[in-house]
């Protein structure tokens, strides 16, 4: 395990920091981390990744960032109290270690993640509201645009809780809903795949060389998007102390869930549809129908709650800013009323992105490339580099400093690759619909 610093008592924190955090155990940690990755629009996507790359650069990718981000979240974990204060968020943390540019570079790669997370979702659960739909009433006239502002509506309803420990059971929930939506559609997967002509699967890769090759670079951002969590530093403010140990129980705890369903549903999607595979793998299947609208309302329920665990950094900036001073604090009315006027802008503006540009594969990757890419896999190689962490071992040392330079080497260019396939594919995405288009 990483190596630990002494345990320094830090100094009492404000009020609003207590509300937030110290309460959460392990197993709620595992809760947190298993919703915000492991979401059907995280890897319902996967099989297609696969598809864009072919089994052994496919496998190895997948097999790859699993690995990474899972180490990458425990160099996290252990830079909790690193010079013996409390960060309680990705920002904070990143301004201990580099100062002014990390807290702003960090707050933008926060920023494109939660908002580009959030669109991708809400495409995501828009598509599975209305294949429900679709299943009880074939010729209703409710269109994907609909199912969108309904889940806005509800998030926002959501977004009214104070915190993400409010958010707790919400969460565990989510987590079982994560649970029941990978074995229901590994399970259709399967189904679908014995039923299909084996000898009419192609696992070729489809396109000319050079779109062979920008499907690739699209498929690195999305599978970089599908091991985003840029919260990670949000989630153990909510833990009690050790809070170290704790999020290291819980952090192992989501990845052992990540791992059955992530691997299982890329293989078994990409064998069951090989190149034909969808980008949403739930509108590749198609029978039997009862299972897919379970999978689609799986889907639905554990969505809700990581699209309120990535709103919280956008409402947590306003909040710094609009609901700290005291005059503000002694109106608690006032209060509700700021944060329901500016969680209402919020998801407006999200509303209205994914309801005029339901590209879902297109946001997921350059989501993953530009916010999720820097902030799981580089930043935290490189800070804990920069922050002194390294165990006194020459050996261990060594291999620990070549090992953080390789990743965040590796994800840079992941990152830029992944980044020019995405604007790539939506450019030629809005070429092709119009806007607010009914996918």
């Amino acid at each position: 395990m990483l190596s630990d610093l002494p345990n320094t008592p830090p100094p009492p924190p404000p009020p609003e920091e207590e509300e937030g955090g110290g309460r959460g155990t392990w197993k709620h940690a595992a809760f947190h981390v298993a919703t915000t990755i492991a979401t059907p629009a995280a890897y319902a996507p996967l099989p297609f990744a696969l598809a864009s790359l072919g089994w052994p650069l496919g496998v190895s990718s997948l097999v790859t960032a699993t690995l990474a981000t899972w180490y990458s979240s425990f160099l996290i974990a252990s830079l909790w109290r690193w010079n013996g204060k409390k960060h309680i968020t990705y920002r904070k943390l990143a301004d201990s270690i580099f100062g002014f540019w990390g807290y702003w570079s960090v707050a933008f790669f926060q920023q494109v993640a939660s908002l580009g997370n959030n669109i991708a979702i809400q495409i995501a659960a828009g598509s599975s509201l209305k294949a429900v739909y679709k299943y009880f009433r074939e010729d209703g006239p409710l269109t994907l645009q609909h199912f969108i502002i309904f889940f806005g509506a509800f998030e926002l309803v959501l977004s009214q809780l104070p915190t993400i420990h409010s958010l707790r059971w919400v969460n565990a929930l989510c987590t079982f809903s994560t649970i029941g939506f990978a074995a229901t559609t590994i399970g259709v997967t399967i189904y679908d795949g014995k039923k299909t002509d084996r000898n009419s699967v192609s696992y070729s890769l489809q396109g000319s060389p050079s779109l062979k090759t920008l499907r690739a670079f699209n498929a690195l951002g999305v599978i970089a998007f599908s091991f985003g969590d840029a919260m990670l530093p949000e989630i153990q403010n909510t833990l009690r102390e050790p809070a170290r140990k704790n999020m290291y129980k819980g952090v192992s705890a989501a990845y052992s869930v990540i791992v059955l369903s992530y691997w299982q549903l890329a293989f078994c999607g990409y064998w069951a549809f090989g190149s034909e595979v969808q980008p949403y793998i739930l509108s590749s299947l198609t029978v039997p129908e009862w299972t897919i609208v379970m999978a689609n309302l799986f889907a639905v329920i554990q969505i809700s709650g990581c699209y309120q665990i990535y709103c919280r950094p956008t409402y947590a900036y306003f909040e710094e800013r609009m609901l700290s001073n005291k005059a503000t604090s002694q109106f608690p009315l006032r209060n509700y009323l700021v944060r329901l006027i500016f969680t209402s802008i919020y998801m407006v503006l999200v509303t209205l992105i994914a309801a005029a540009m339901p590209f879902f594969g297109d946001f997921v990757s350059i989501c993953g490339a530009i916010g999720f890419t820097p902030l799981d896999f580089v930043f935290p190689s490189v800070a804990y580099l920069k922050a002194g962490r390294m165990p006194k071992n020459t050996k261990l040392r060594l291999s620990i400093l070549l090992l953080n330079l390789a990743i965040a080497t590796w994800f840079s260019v992941v990152a830029v690759l992944g980044c020019i396939g995405a604007v790539k594919f939506i450019i030629e995405d809005i070429k092709t619909y119009k806007f607010f288009h009914d996918m």
